[in-house]
């Protein structure tokens, strides 16, 4: 977290104010007006301009003296380490083999930034920021150094808390993220660069925003809901509360969007009504107790909301067969979800945040769209337990036959042979495995190497040949349906529009 400070040019200012006409000889009479002069000429901003602009700075002020109390800097150090590194097929079984095991990093310092939950030294912050410490300092706005514990952290959503031994300390305001509207003026508290308390301004550029980066964080079933803002937050600030005009915690700075590692215009913050939510899980059991439906989804494209009969590509998309609860309720892979309890869902992201807030349990209404057909589902909600897959993907190099018929929509596949249906735990040997996905064709971002085919457009793919007649009859533009099944048993329905 810790980074250099660079210099910034500064640009000119050109300010261009008017004049009235004036003649060359007029010049040469009176080379230089007086001071006098100039100053009638001068232009003056009207006083309710000043005085808006300073009640805005009044504004910024108080939410500062407000806020800023609660703010801490976070310090962590952790140990060397050994460190397994991933290592390449090709490099298995050669001499660079050992160039990838066990390599010896040194000693790491980083740091952060936290605010005070309660008076009794519970502190808000992110994951990532205390995610291998040995140590962790935590330092008030007064200059108190103390010691902190770990409490617990949650990869999921990125949130942590830590605790401190300390009494009377003051408490940051917990404001509410969904009245935020995009727009308003928020303010960006931390400690970056190291350069001590610093304060942001900027407005809220977006809702809902999802970034796909808690996965490099260990996060099993990563939960992102961004609140996007243009306030400059660069690293250190991490952890730090992003706050409204009363001075009110309404997210934490998580994550900036910039191709050197320093501000460029975007940064993130997870919402506090989430962050709250975990933190108390946390405090309470030192991990999150994370309710589920039972479903797996995806975002609602437009080719979904043409085959699914949506009235717009909203929602979130049932993608695979649901389990437990959802079944029970009678949800069916295609299903699509566009709100809960009465309240419009946009997208996977929003549906995750939505079922976040309640607690294993709890029964919540969901509002469903069949192929057109609306229609509700009572769903009493399960506890979340992390599960891991072992992937497996088809080698196609043991194919026989290629099939090149999917290359029209994008994709080469090729006949599922004993070997494939060994390793990908397929009942029998037939139908066709993906080998291929042309990464600038229709099918980019949608299909991957070892999906089974199992129906194209509602036709069964029981070989090459129905694969080849199914994509035949597909015409430029229009949207394909697939039902699909992954490596790792799991099947889905995807859809995508083939080229013109």
């Amino acid at each position: 977290m810790n980074g250099t400070v660079r210099k910034l040019a500064m640009p000119a200012v050109l300010v261009a104010g008017t004049a009235a006409a004036m003649t060359t000889a007029d010049i040469v009479r009176d080379p230089l007006p007086s001071l006098d002069a100039q100053a009638s000429r001068a232009a003056v901003a009207p006083p309710a301009a000043v005085a808006t602009a300073e009640g805005l700075s009044g504004v910024f002020r108080a939410a500062s003296r407000t806020a800023l109390p609660a703010v801490v800097h976070v310090r962590v150090s952790s140990a060397g380490r050994s460190v397994s590194m991933n290592i390449p097929p090709e490099m298995r079984g050669t001499p660079f083999e050992d160039m990838f095991r066990g390599q010896r990093m040194g000693p790491q310092a980083s740091s952060g930034s936290g605010f005070i939950l309660s008076a009794d030294g519970y502190i808000l912050t992110n994951n990532h920021v205390v995610a291998n410490a040995d140590r962790v300092t935590v330092i008030l706005g007064d200059k108190r150094e103390f010691d902190a514990r770990v409490v617990g952290r949650d990869p999921n959503t990125d949130v942590a808390v830590v605790k401190i031994d300390a009494r009377n300390l003051p408490v940051a305001r917990m404001g509410d993220a969904e009245r935020l509207e995009v727009g308003d003026w928020v303010l960006a508290l931390g400690y970056p660069l190291d350069l001590g308390q610093t304060t942001t301004a900027g407005i809220v550029s977006a809702k809902g925003r999802s970034l796909g980066i808690m996965g490099r964080n260990g996060a099993e079933a990563p939960l992102e809901h961004f609140i996007q803002t243009d306030a400059a937050i660069n690293p250190g600030n991490s952890g730090g509360p992003l706050v409204d005009l009363q001075g009110n915690v309404i997210g934490i700075n998580s994550a900036i969007a910039s191709p050197t590692g320093y501000y460029s215009g975007y940064g993130f913050a997870v919402p506090i009504n989430l962050a709250r939510r975990v933190a108390d899980d946390l405090i309470k059991d030192g991990r999150v107790h994370r309710p589920m439906i039972g479903v797996e989804i995806r975002d609602a494209s437009p080719a979904d909301a043409e085959v699914f009969g949506l009235p717009s590509p909203d929602g979130a998309v049932v993608s695979t067969e649901p389990r437990g609860a959802a079944r029970e309720a009678g949800l069916r892979m295609g299903d699509v979800i566009v709100g809960v309890d009465g309240v419009a869902i946009r997208d996977a992201g929003g549906l995750m945040e939505a079922v976040m807030r309640r607690r294993p349990g709890d029964r919540v209404t969901l509002d469903v769209i069949r192929y057109g057909d609306r229609r509700r589902a009572e769903v009493r909600l399960q506890e979340y337990q992390a599960e891991r897959t072992a992937a497996a993907e088809a080698d196609d190099d043991d194919a026989r036959d290629v099939s090149d018929a999917g290359s029209k929509l994008g994709f080469r596949a090729v006949p599922v042979t004993p070997d494939i249906a060994q390793e990908l735990r397929l009942p029998r040997a037939e139908g066709v495995v993906v080998a291929e996905v042309d990464p600038s064709g229709a099918a980019a971002g949608v299909l991957s190497r070892g999906m089974v085919i199992r129906r194209v457009n509602g036709r069964e793919i029981a070989d090459a040949a129905a694969l080849r007649t199914a994509a035949s009859a597909v015409r430029p533009g229009q949207v394909v349906s697939m039902q699909v099944r992954f490596p790792d048993g799991r099947e889905s329905i995807v859809n995508f529009r083939a080229r013109n």
